[in-house]
């Protein structure tokens, strides 16, 4: 993993250093005890392939005896709020503070899952070009962040995406046909998707 450490962190923070940084492969997180906020940029990095995701069976007869509605950005602060909502966390409120300023500038996106009018689970992520940067997700009731992340992968392929990047592999998203690529692959990903100007 190669870390970029924190040289002034608020120049790292600024929407279009945030932007370039993103797009380079490169990812925040704030460290709990100390706040100090670095960037990372692993060497193997993990995606979910748009043309080659899976859906789970389970999830699939589970969700239909679910009543959920899909909303996008609608409620970006309540997103990444329940998100750091955890007992160790890396999303600080100076990065959330960076996230908003970034969302002014339309790059940053909720998938939001709802049950009877009521927030109960979501993601949130960076949008550049061609290329969606999930960040996290939460659930309040089961079911409610793998809904939220199906509706992203549709949402994204509806738009043309070429990349779904969610950072390290996790058994969640293993059930989803997430892979580890190398950052040389991973890299070019991103190059094609830089050649698409999509709108989320």
């Amino acid at each position: 993993m190669t870390r970029h450490s924190k040289f002034d962190q608020s120049e790292f923070l600024k929407p279009q250093n945030m932007i370039r940084l993103y797009a380079s492969g490169a990812f925040p997180m704030a460290d709990e005890s100390s706040g100090e906020i670095n960037w990372y940029m692993p060497e193997i990095r993990t995606i979910i392939p748009l043309n080659n995701y899976n859906i789970p069976r389970s999830f699939k007869k589970a969700v239909l005896k679910l009543n959920f509605e899909v909303r996008f950005d609608v409620d970006f602060l309540t997103v990444v709020n329940s998100c750091a909502k955890r007992k160790k966390t890396w999303i600080s409120k100076e990065l959330i503070e960076a996230y908003l300023r970034l969302e002014k500038l339309g790059h940053v996106h909720t998938v939001e899952t709802w049950l009877n009018d009521r927030l109960v689970g979501g993601l949130y992520g960076i949008s550049f070009k061609g290329a969606f940067f999930g960040e996290s997700m939460f659930s309040e009731v089961s079911q409610a962040s793998k809904f939220a992340l199906v509706k992203l992968i549709e949402h994204l392929n509806e738009k043309n995406f070429v990349v779904l990047d969610v950072q390290y592999m996790t058994e969640h998203l293993r059930m989803f046909g997430a892979k580890e690529i190398p950052f040389d692959e991973y890299n070019q990903l991103l190059l094609t998707a830089y050649q698409r100007e999509c709108k989320f």
